[in-house]
């Protein structure tokens, strides 16, 4: 199986290289196409006004693309470059935290799993779901769940415009209770623009906010990795609300 890997955290995190340990097994070639560094929150953005670049590298001994762009950028750059005749899965991740609910619109993880299906590629996502900050990341549950499952997850015949986004929660390998295959659920920012200002008394604004989750609802994929399982979500690329349109068509 032909494998191309991609994240938004950068082509040296962590993340990627537990990655690319997990799916070795499976995998005839991969190659590894990431950012030169940290582009989270990008979302499905595109470098359309700037020319794009890479050097080679190596990931845990695969070739590897260090490119001057977006999650995106990398993996059609990829799929130019190295994969010309297209590949058999794309990978996205493991982030280095949640990809929850409305999180799949700003994530620049989720975006590279995204654009693979688009590609009409059989893609996922993976990410850590990690909540409070300092606390330890367990990347080595995310690569060892991975390893035990990618078999699993490929052999999905995935409908078209689908792909999967996976959140592992940073536990102990130990304590994962299961598997949940869940919808999405809601976690949004309060209070994201801070009002600051600097030494010289300039004002500035610092985006980001508190999050607030709804973990008390069932079947999504909040609920889940807060009761420590792994969710996984079918993501369809058709967001229209079929159910809504006669409403809107009956207006004209």
């Amino acid at each position: 199986m032909r494998i191309l890997i991609t994240n938004d955290d950068g082509v040296y995190a962590p993340g990627i290289a537990a990655l690319v340990r997990a799916v070795q097994p499976i995998a005839s070639e991969i190659i590894v196409s990431a950012p030169d560094r940290e582009r989270s929150a990008c979302g499905h953005a595109m470098t359309l006004r700037d020319p794009l670049r890479f050097k080679e590298t190596e990931v845990e001994g695969c070739r590897a693309l260090e490119v001057n762009g977006v999650p995106v950028d990398c993996v059609n750059l990829a799929l130019t470059v190295a994969f010309p005749d297209g590949c058999d899965l794309v990978l996205s991740g493991i982030n280095n935290g949640p990809n929850l609910g409305f999180d799949v619109t700003y994530s620049g993880t989720v975006a590279g799993a995204m654009e693979g299906c688009i590609n009409g590629i059989k893609s996922m996502a993976f990410s850590m779901a990690l909540f409070v900050d300092g606390a330890p990341l367990h990347m080595e549950t995310g690569e060892r769940w991975i390893a035990e499952n990618i078999q699993k997850l490929t052999e999905i015949d995935l409908p078209e415009l689908t792909f999967l986004n996976v959140n592992v929660p940073a536990i102990a390998h130990a304590e994962i209770e299961g598997v949940r295959v869940v919808g999405m659920g809601q976690r949004v920012y309060q209070d994201r623009v801070e009002h600051r200002e600097d030494p010289w008394g300039r004002t500035y604004y610092w985006q980001g906010g508190s999050v607030v989750m709804k973990p008390d609802v069932p079947d999504t994929d909040v609920w889940a990795v807060s009761e420590h399982y792994v969710s996984v979500t079918p993501v369809s690329l058709d967001w229209t609300n079929h159910t809504f349109k006669d409403e809107v068509a009956s207006r004209f």
